[in-house]
């Protein structure tokens, strides 16, 4: 009859052997950076659309700086997905979020409601993301150390 220990080990290791594996570690960074490849795409197939949001966001001359987001969002999200310069990418992404966040999610601007708690609630989600690009530099920082 095996033990309780040895069945905890035994899925430990199992699990660990799933969430290292380089298939789930690509997937991970896909789904980490996937905001950042599907929002591009939608800006690409709909610029008038792109270029009303970066004029919501009062962001001039509005042609220009949605290319520049589309550009930014698709190269760092290649860069952190791929590994050439993961660091360097997941910390673009980590700063663009941090400011974007700020720039269109100001929950405490909107009074009390539903707008404010979605606000709020997308807001504290956009953090999150952000400290997640922050453990991928920090990852890929200590491993470049260790080489």
């Amino acid at each position: 009859m095996t033990n309780h220990s040895s069945l905890t080990h035994y899925g430990r290791g199992l699990l660990a052997g799933v969430v290292v594996s380089p298939v789930t570690q690509t997937a991970a960074l896909i789904a980490l950076c996937a905001a950042y490849m599907q929002g591009p795409i939608t800006k690409i197939v709909d610029f008038p659309g792109a270029i009303a949001e970066m004029n919501h966001f009062g962001l001039q001359p509005a042609a220009p700086f949605a290319v520049a987001v589309i550009a930014f969002e698709l190269a760092t999200s290649a860069m952190v997905v791929s590994g050439i310069l993961r660091w360097v990418g997941a910390l673009a992404l980590a700063g663009f979020t941090l400011l974007a966040t700020l720039v269109a999610l100001r929950f405490w601007e909107l009074p009390s409601g539903m707008e404010r708690m979605m606000a709020t609630n997308a807001f504290f989600e956009h953090l999150g993301l952000a400290g997640a690009f922050v453990i991928v530099a920090a990852i890929d920082l200590k491993k470049g150390a260790s080489q």
